[in-house]
């Protein structure tokens, strides 16, 4: 019965929440088209801040067209492979770098002051000195997107082994587990809320250095969405670049709710670990 009135209450809430995201999105373009219809920017307005039917008629010419008869699908494309390949080196090396730590208490105090100090840097400040090293290359951009998923990784990483309960630990210990054994264990399982919460933390600055570094310096060679929206910005396609931007929130939310949200609610939800 408790079971029963738990998942009511959880259904009526979703559908509360549901139905306020859908009535904040259409007051949001309401509010939108009204302003742009308004002129309030002079006789150029439109230019500037184009109406809803522009933006959707600039949707399907980005993907259609594109710039220079490059679609906005070869942008998108390009950018999914630097995040993609940025984003698993990321999670494996905070993952290494994290079992190590556990394992040996030398590396775990200087690896938790690199974390520290690295996790400070934003991605586009280091943006300059890595050029100057390795050049404009494609492999710039997934350095940058390592170094937004490493460092944010790690400490949720080592705080979720940290916070892991002393009886698990000797649990585990009573059973014969050392080492990678007792990591894989006894620490991994214990702190997925963690695990989770930080990869959840590593795509949004990932995806969102992504971006950045690409409008910085988009290569002609590897077109990135980043590079598009600046070439929209040069050439006053603003309906254009508006609806590119729109794509980066898609993208953005497909990942969020159709990969991110049921990984949690089959691991952390699932067992117990958060409501």
């Amino acid at each position: 019965m408790a079971s029963t009135q738990r998942k009511t209450l959880k259904a009526g809430s979703t559908l509360h929440t549901l139905v306020t995201d859908v009535i904040f999105v259409v007051a949001l373009l309401v509010i939108w088209e009204l302003v742009a219809k308004a002129h309030v920017f002079g006789p150029n307005s439109e230019v500037i801040f184009p109406t809803l039917e522009q933006v959707g008629a600039a949707f399907v010419r980005n993907f259609s067209y594109g710039y220079a008869g490059t679609s906005l699908w070869v942008y998108v494309a390009d950018s999914m492979m630097l995040l993609l390949e940025g984003f698993a080196l990321g999670i494996v090396l905070a993952f290494a770098f994290s079992a190590l730590s556990m394992i040996s208490k030398t590396f775990h105090a200087v690896y938790n002051l690199v974390v520290t100090v690295c996790d400070l840097l934003p991605g586009v400040a280091l943006l300059p000195v890595v050029i100057v090293i390795v050049g404009v290359r494609p492999e710039v951009i997934v350095f940058l997107v390592v170094h937004a998923v490493l460092w944010p990784l790690s400490r949720n990483l080592l705080d979720g082994f940290q916070a892991v309960p002393s009886i698990y630990v000797e649990a585990g210990r009573n059973m014969g587990l050392r080492g990678m054994r007792l990591l894989a264990s006894v620490y991994l399982p214990a702190s997925m809320s963690y695990i989770v919460s930080g990869i959840k933390v590593c795509w949004a600055r990932a995806w969102r250095g992504l971006i950045s570094a690409e409008m910085i310096f988009g290569l002609a060679s590897c077109p990135g969405i980043g590079l598009y929206i600046n070439q929209m910005r040069t050439n006053l396609y603003n309906a254009e670049m508006y609806a590119t931007l729109i794509v980066i929130i898609i993208i953005g939310l497909i990942v969020q709710y159709g990969i991110l949200s049921p990984i949690e609610r089959n691991t952390v939800v699932k067992w117990g670990m958060s409501n």
